[in-house]
């Protein structure tokens, strides 16, 4: 995704269970740099093929947190996108992602409460047929009188 694209902005009221999002992303050797700059994390696992194939990877592994960060832009761009907030989170991860990988991450609504404007979204990240990353994510949706109410704020 890039800064040009649209981003969804769903309001609690637009959301209902079941509904779902994804992102796609190819993994590259540039991301896993980026990554381990941006986070702090290098890990030779991450960045050195020969320390990497003395592992039972058998080679360089994406961080597990560079698959979650696509599941951020999920809810962040998509749905419900902007205006909500990340509240809390638990993921597993269930195998390795490796440079070339596509990683598929998918957010489905399973849980709507509208009195605290909070949506509980199964998520999971896949390459091909394997699921790498599955869990849940919490998130803070703003209502639509809300939105009026900060737009009206703003004037």
């Amino acid at each position: 995704m890039s800064e040009s694209e649209t981003i969804a902005s769903y309001c609690i009221e637009d959301l209902s269970v079941g509904q779902n999002a994804s992102y796609e992303r190819n993994v590259t050797d540039a991301d896993i740099r980026a990554f381990a700059a941006l986070s702090g994390d290098f890990n030779r696992i991450h960045l050195d093929e020969d320390f990497a194939k003395t592992t039972r990877f058998q080679g360089r592994i994406a961080h597990g947190m560079l698959s979650v960060t696509f599941i951020s832009t999920v809810l962040g761009t998509k749905l419900p996108g902007a205006g909500c907030i990340f509240m809390s989170a638990n993921f597993k991860f269930k195998a390795p992602v490796r440079i070339g990988d596509t990683v598929l991450a998918t957010c489905t609504v399973r849980e709507i409460n509208s009195a605290k404007g909070r949506v509980t979204f199964d998520c999971n990240c896949t390459v091909a047929d394997t699921v790498v990353v599955e869990g849940e994510a919490l998130v803070k949706v703003p209502s639509r009188e809300m939105q009026a109410k900060d737009l009206n704020e703003k004037v």
